[in-house]
């Protein structure tokens, strides 16, 4: 991701084409994500009794910026942890770990998917449903593995789904994959893609047509 950081740096040009958006619009989402990161954090520290020192603890790999343009590029792109994991030199789990923590607060700062921008307009909502029906819109749809959380709550609440250590993620697209219409983060496995496609169905008319993304089963 470094390597990515600093071509965007060198070439604000092709900023739109990897990230989908302007260089001067990545820098300010960059400067408002780091400040919610930083009310987070201070929210958690207050709530958290310590066990671990101050400072202790896994050091993570990436800086912040380079974690943002991680879960900037999956979104864009529709590619698979594995591959980001390769880019940043990190782990595949670590990957899908740190797209799980900051898509939440890009959610707050980016465009919402179409049909949240829709919803609270009931009419607007049933024409978007009706338009979208012309499409056959794209479901990118897998199950990544997550690291086992150091913290014991943590810990307790992923044993308690079958020893399961995933994340599941949904993208529904328009055919040319620039416009997300839908989309279903981090959902807690097990869990099978035909179930979470099933729960997001309700979003959609009832003649919606849809199409799959080159997934991966294991």
């Amino acid at each position: 991701m470094s390597n990515l950081l600093n071509y965007i740096k060198n070439n604000n040009q092709e900023t739109q084409r990897l990230v989908g958006i302007k260089y001067e619009q990545l820098e300010q989402l960059i400067k408002q994500a780091l400040v919610l990161h930083t009310e987070k954090q201070q929210e958690s520290q207050a709530s958290k009794v310590r066990i671990i020192k101050k400072g202790g603890g896994r050091k993570v790999k990436l800086s912040k910026e380079e974690q943002i343009l991680l879960t900037l590029t999956y979104l864009r792109h529709l590619t698979t942890f594995q591959l980001l994991g390769i880019q940043g030199e990190v782990s595949e789990s670590t990957a899908n770990n740190i797209f799980n923590y900051w898509f939440p607060i890009l959610q707050k700062l980016l465009p919402s998917s179409l049909l949240e921008q829709v919803k609270k307009n009931a009419s607007d909502y049933e024409i978007v449903q009706e338009i979208l029906t012309d499409y056959e819109l794209i479901v990118d749809s897998e199950e990544q593995p997550r690291e086992r959380p150091s913290e014991y709550e943590e810990q307790k609440k992923i044993t308690l789904q079958k020893k399961n250590h995933t994340f599941k993620n949904q993208i529904i697209v328009l055919p040319d994959g620039q416009d997300i219409v839908d989309i279903i983060a981090g959902k807690p496995g097990p869990s099978s893609d035909i179930n979470l496609f099933r729960e997001s169905l309700k979003n959609f008319h009832p003649h919606q047509k849809f199409g799959v993304a080159e997934l991966e089963y294991e």
